[in-house]
């Protein structure tokens, strides 16, 4: 996507790498580990981040291609400002059982079906609702942040084998939640993608 770089931000980035040398990331992690501890200012994000870069790679390219966003909560959707998104917060209802952040992700699914991206910031317990579905992901963004059930939604994200960018510590939220996804957008494309609605020879 075409984008204009402020001067502030050029210049947070050449100070962030003065302090961390990112250079040993395969691309598209270090474009997500430098955009996530842009965000939120704490180089110790460069070790706490988990993910892959194939499955980066798979996602990126779905990303462009059109599938769909899905976010836990709307501050999430504030920080990703260049994409439609799905969020379903409002219309959900907690019952025995059940958070409202829950029933969003349940309502979201029925929505939004297969092989979109999920980022969830600030719900641990929309992570794990997210992992008793049969979501079929590209990637789920999964940081949420807080000292009750982050850590472990966490830890079952890795361990369910879903293509995921996770952290190891109770950090998170939605900013750097938001981040990861707009690393992914902001990442130039190495070659066209086709429409996903296109069976042509026409390039998007």
């Amino acid at each position: 996507m075409n984008r204009v770089v402020h001067p502030i931000e050029e210049e947070s980035y050449r100070r962030l790498r003065a302090r961390l040398d990112t250079s040993h990331f395969p691309p598209l992690t270090r474009a997500v580990v430098e955009r996530v501890i842009h965000s939120a200012a704490d180089l110790d994000y460069a070790t706490d981040l988990v993910m892959d870069e194939g499955s980066l790679e798979k996602a990126h390219a779905a990303l462009h291609a059109g599938a769909p966003v899905v976010v836990d909560v709307e501050m999430v959707a504030a920080g990703i400002t260049r994409r439609e998104t799905v969020c379903r917060l409002r219309d959900a209802v907690a019952g025995p059982g059940l958070t409202r952040s829950a029933h969003a992700i349940r309502l979201a699914h029925e929505q939004v079906g297969p092989g979109a991206l999920w980022v969830i910031g600030n719900a641990p317990t929309a992570l794990e609702e997210l992992l008793t579905l049969d979501a079929a992901p590209a990637l789920v963004i999964g940081l949420p942040v807080g000292f009750v059930g982050a850590v472990e939604s966490k830890a079952a994200l890795r361990e369910s084998g879903l293509p995921a960018v996770s952290n190891v510590s109770e950090k998170g939220g939605s900013a750097v939640a938001s981040a990861a996804l707009n690393a992914l957008l902001y990442h130039p494309l190495s070659h066209p993608v086709p429409h996903p609605d296109s069976h042509s020879e026409e390039k998007s």
